[in-house]
C-alpha cells in the first residue's frame, strides 16, 4: 500500500481522536502485571525528541552507519500504554511508523527516507519474573546482556540467545534468535510463552494484544508469527515472556534453561601463510562434515557451538572459536577431538589468536583452553567485538542456512575472494556458525522459523567506515555471495544443499532480481511454506499495513 492511499484510509480516523475517545487496551493485563518493577518508575508521558535537538543525531542511525534517518520525531517510550498513545497519534496523523530496539537490523528497515516517526523502545529494559503468568518478562528494550545477566543473577536461568551483548530483545527474538546455546537448547524463540504487541486494527485504533502459545488463545497465530518472522512486521513488540515448553511448577529456577556452571572456551588462529587451496578446502570441508555428523539433538557434541571466521588475507588470519559445556566430564577430549577434525589431524598450523579476526579482537590467553564460568564467558565473547562498539561502520550482509556442506567448487570460489589482491578489508569474512542439534527438534510449522534441519549457518559481509569505500566492500560481498551461489541463480534456494537466509540478517539486495536471479522471492527465501499463514496474521493485525519497511510482509488479499 502507498502512503498516499494509507493517509487516505486512515484520515477517517481523525474524527474519533478528536471526540476525545480513549483508546482500550484489548487485553487488560492480570492483576499486577502492568506494574513496574520496584524500584522503576515510568513517566506518564513518552520523550519526543526532534530535529535540532542534541539527542537527535544519535537516535536515527543504528549499527549499520549506511542507513540514517530523517524522521520528524523519535518517540522514547517506556510503558505500553505510551506506545499506545504514540502509534494512535501517528496513524491519526498519517505518519510512517518504524521500530527501534537494539539498533542492530543490518538493513534499512528502521532507517529509511519514507519513515516519519521512530518509536524508541530502549527505555523498555525491565527483566522480572510474572508470578501470574509463571514467565519470565523481558521487555523489548532489553539487550541480551541485560537480560542473561538479570536472569542468571536473581534466578540461574537465561534465554538460549546471541552472542552480541547489545543486541536488543525487540528485533533478535522476532526473528527466532540464536546462539551458543542453542545446539543443546534451541532458539531463543522456542522458549517464548507470550509476547506483548500494540497493533492497528481495522477501524484504525492502536490497542495492546497479549497473544500466547496457549492452543486455545484467541491471539496464539499473533504469537507464532512473532517467533521468527522478524521485527516491524505486525506491530510494535513491548514485552516477551519466557517459559520452557513442558516447564512444571511455581519455582521461577524450574521454569527456564539452566546454563552449564562453566563451559570450555578456545580461541584459535589459522595464519593465512599457511594455507593454499588445498589446506583451505580441507578446513572448510572438515567444519561442514562434523556439522552433517553431529547435529542430532541428542549428540554428545550438542553443547558444542564453534564459529569459523573466514577473514580476507588482507587480515592475515582466520579464525576458530569454540565453546562446550564443561561440566561435561570428557569436555576436553571432545574439544580436543574436534579442533584435531578441523585442523586435519593437526596438518594445518595453529595459532594463538593474537590479532583481531573479524569482528573479534584479539585472544592469545584461549589459545589453550580455558574453563570460565559461564555468565563470564558469555560477558567476556559478548564484548569481544570491534565492530559493536564502532559508530563509524558501515556494513553489507548476506547469509545462508546449509543443510551441507560447501562443495569444493564452491569452496575455491570462496578461496578465490577471500585471497583476491585487488580488495584490501581485513574486516570482509564469510562466517560459518554451528546451528542444528536441539534446533532441529522443532517442526517447520510449529513456528514462523521455518528453516529446521540446517546443520551450520553461513553469514557474508563486510565491514567498513568510509562512505567513499561503499561501492568496493558492497561489490565484494555481492560477487563473492553470487558465486558460491551461481548455480542457483546467486541465492541460496532450498534444496538438498541450502535452505534460504535468516530474516535477522536482513539482506538489501534479496528483494532486485537483477541481484537475486535465483527465480525464487525473498519471502520464501526467509519464510518457506510459512510465508502464506504470516500473510494473513498480517491481515487480522494490520490490514492496513501501519507496519511496514521494504521487506515487510504484505496482508493476504
Amino acid at each position: 500500500m502507498t502512503d498516499m492511499n494509507r493517509r487516505s484510509l486512515l484520515t477517517g480516523t481523525v474524527a474519533l481522536a478528536a471526540s476525545g475517545t480513549v483508546v482500550s487496551l484489548a487485553d487488560p493485563e492480570p492483576a499486577g502485571a502492568s506494574e513496574a518493577p520496584a524500584g522503576r518508575r515510568t513517566p506518564k508521558d513518552a520523550v519526543t525528541v526532534l530535529p535540532g535537538d542534541p539527542r537527535y543525531e544519535a537516535l536515527v542511525v543504528g549499527n549499520n552507519a549506511r542507513w540514517v534517518g530523517r524522521p520528524e520525531a523519535v518517540r522514547l517510550v517506556s510503558s505500553t500504554e505510551q506506545v499506545v498513545r504514540a502509534v494512535q497519534e501517528a496513524v491519526d496523523g498519517g505518519k510512517r511508523i518504524s521500530v527501534r530496539s537494539g539498533g542492530h537490523c543490518y538493513a534499512d528497515f528502521v532507517f529509511n527516507p519514507a519513515v516519519q516517526l521512530v518509536i524508541d523502545t530502549t527505555p523498555m529494559h525491565a527483566v522480572y519474573f510474572d508470578e501470574q503468568r509463571r514467565a519470565f518478562a523481558v521487555e523489548a528494550g532489553a539487550t541480551l546482556l541485560q537480560a542473561y545477566e538479570e536472569l542468571y543473577k536473581n534466578w540461574g536461568v537465561t534465554i538460549p540467545g546471541g552472542r552480541c551483548y547489545s543486541v536488543g530483545a525487540g528485533g533478535h527474538v522476532t526473528g527466532g534468535g540464536y546462539g551458543f546455546l542453542s545446539r543443546k537448547h534451541g532458539l531463543t524463540t522456542d522458549h517464548l510463552y507470550a509476547v506483548e504487541v500494540v497493533v492497528v486494527g481495522a477501524d484504525g485504533r492502536a490497542r495492546s494484544v497479549v497473544a500466547t502459545r496457549e492452543p486455545d488463545d484467541p491471539h496464539r497465530d499473533l504469537w507464532w508469527a512473532h517467533t521468527g518472522a522478524g521485527g516491524g512486521n505486525f506491530g510494535v513488540v513491548t514485552r516477551f515472556w519466557f517459559r520452557t515448553p513442558g516447564a512444571r511448577g511455581t519455582d521461577p529456577a524450574g521454569l527456564l534453561v539452566r546454563p552449564p556452571k562453566e563451559v570450555l572456551v578456545n580461541a584459535a588462529a589459522l595464519p593465512w601463510s599457511g594455507l593454499d587451496l588445498a589446506g583451505f578446502t580441507a578446513l572448510v570441508r572438515n567444519y561442514g562434515r562434523w556439522h552433517e555428523r553431529n547435529s542430532d539433538p541428542d549428540s554428545p557434541y550438542a553443547t558444542l557451538c564453534s564459529f569459523l571466521t573466514l577473514c580476507h588475507q588482507s587480515n592475515g588470519t582466520i579464525s576458530l572459536l569454540t565453546q562446550i559445556d564443561g561440566t561435561l566430564p570428557d569436555a576436553e577430549r571432545l574439544l580436543a577431538d574436534y579442533l584435531a577434525e578441523l585442523t586435519d589431524g593437526g596438518r594445518l598450523t595453529v595459532r594463538p589468536l593474537t590479532r583481531p579476526a573479524g569482528e573479534d579482537r584479539a585472544m592469545p590467553e584461549l589459545f589453550t583452553p580455558r574453563r570460565l564460568p559461564w555468565l563470564t564467558a558469555t560477558k567476556y565473547l559478548g564484548s569481544n567485538n570491534s565492530a559493536l562498539a564502532n559508530p563509524t561502520l558501515r556494513g553489507a550482509h548476506k547469509s545462508v542456512y546449509l543443510r551441507q556442506g560447501f562443495t569444493d567448487e564452491q569452496t575455491a570460489a570462496l578461496y578465490r575472494h577471500l585471497t583476491r589482491t585487488d580488495h584490501h578489508n581485513p574486516t570482509s569474512t564469510v562466517s560459518l556458525l554451528s546451528y542444528g542439534g536441539r534446533i532441529n527438534s522443532v517442526r517447520p510449522e510449529e513456528t514462523a522459523s521455518v528453516q529446521r534441519d540446517s546443520k551450520f549457518k553461513a553469514l557474508f559481509q563486510s565491514l567498513w567506515p568510509d562512505q567513499a569505500d561503499d561501492a568496493a566492500n558492497i561489490a565484494w560481498t555481492r560477487e563473492v555471495y553470487h558465486d558460491v551461489f551461481a548455480s542457483t541463480g546467486g541465492y541460496p534456494v532450498p534444496g538438498a544443499q541450502t535452505d534460504g537466509c535468516y530474516i535477522n540478517y536482513a539482506d538489501t539486495d534479496i528483494t532486485d532480481p537483477a541481484l537475486n536471479r535465483s527465480g525464487v522471492p525473498w519471502y520464501t527465501l526467509y519464510y518457506g511454506a510459512n510465508y502464506p499463514r504470516l500473510q494473513r496474521v498480517k491481515a487480522a493485525y494490520d490490514p492496513h499495513g501501519v507496519f511496514c519497511h521494504p521487506q515487510s510482509i504484505t496482508p493476504a488479499a
